[in-house]
């Protein structure tokens, strides 16, 4: 119950931003500003040093607690300057597979004369520990990273995000609540290793056992997006003859469709995607070239890193309602 009511007062004196595209400049009315426990704890100190001074009459007394005081003010001022006017962009994501940790970069744009230190991030603003800081140097940039859980397949989004600042003293804390608009693809977890693969078959259509003669130079094709770059015949692109890509006897002949009808009909919906991202893993290792149908849905035949990547794409994504979290 204060959970919750501490949240809605959070989200009404903050006011939640939709996702922003491009930069994200950190105006001065961004920055919010308050005293750590430390400050408060200095403040208190100051207070009893200012009484104590008044009551002995203490010359000396008056001088060092006004002193303290301009210090109190001054370390608030470089405490709101070390987050202010810092532009944040965020940086492309890399997908991953369902259980695994999603990385999301921040490039922090410094475009003052003075570097910025000790600058955090975290998803809550409270939320300090274990979160990861960096220093951005006088107009230059800086890359800052965030750790998200993934528990299932689709679309995680950042979310809002908090940059915060303690720096120099500690005895306050800016922070400002940034809103990316980016999002990290998750991948079906794929079944265990062993589920056999579909038959395979040659390009006339007999049948083709797996693996045999890969290592053997069959000639040159013209390139196709997604052909591994280690199979590029980069002499030949030197000798001004386009990009060619090396054929190995049985590297192309073997193909095989990777099919949701093929699996049982009593799987569960992810269990087949499991399976299917499984099949898509071991294909793309055996350096076959496969393709992929689903409900209503069909990948063409092809092979590489790129045509896996777009397997398991339209694997993570199907029947996945996009909505932002």
């Amino acid at each position: 119950m204060l959970a919750a009511l501490k949240s809605q007062l959070t989200d009404w004196l903050f006011q939640p931003r939709a996702a922003e595209p491009g930069a994200i400049a950190l105006v001065q009315r961004r920055v919010y500003i308050l005293p750590t426990g430390l400050g408060i704890l200095f403040a208190v100190v100051l207070l009893m040093m200012l009484l104590g001074a008044i009551n002995y009459g203490l010359s000396l007394g008056f001088v060092l607690t006004f002193l303290l005081v301009a210090l109190a003010f001054n370390a608030m001022i470089y405490t709101s300057r070390n987050l202010a006017k810092l532009s944040v962009t965020a940086a492309r994501t890399h997908a991953v597979f369902a259980g695994e940790a999603a990385q999301f970069t921040l490039i922090l744009f410094n475009p003052g004369a003075l570097a910025r230190h000790a600058i955090g991030i975290s998803r809550e603003r409270r939320a300090s520990a274990g979160a990861e800081y960096t220093d951005v140097a006088a107009r230059a940039s800086a890359r800052i990273c965030i750790s998200m859980p993934s528990e299932r397949r689709g679309l995680l989004f950042a979310g809002r995000l908090t940059l915060f600042t303690q720096f120099p003293l500690g005895l306050y804390r800016a922070w400002s609540y940034v809103h990316p608009d980016v999002s990290c693809i998750i991948y079906p977890r794929p079944a265990p290793v062993g589920l056999p693969l579909p038959p395979t078959e040659t390009n006339n259509g007999s049948g083709a056992a797996l693996g045999q003669g890969q290592d053997d130079f069959a000639g040159l094709r013209a390139y196709r997006p997604g052909d591994p770059p280690r199979h590029i015949a980069w002499k030949a692109a030197a000798r001004g003859q386009g990009l060619l890509t090396k054929q190995f006897s049985g590297q192309a002949a073997s193909q095989v469709w990777l099919a949701w009808d093929l699996l049982p009909s009593r799987m569960a919906l992810e269990e087949k995607l499991s399976a299917l991202t499984r099949w898509v893993l071991d294909a793309h290792a055996l350096r076959l070239a496969y393709g992929l149908r689903l409900p209503g849905l069909a990948v063409t035949m092809g092979d590489g890193d790129a045509h896996r990547d777009r397997c398991l794409e339209a694997l993570a994504l199907y029947d996945m309602p996009r909505v932002k979290s």
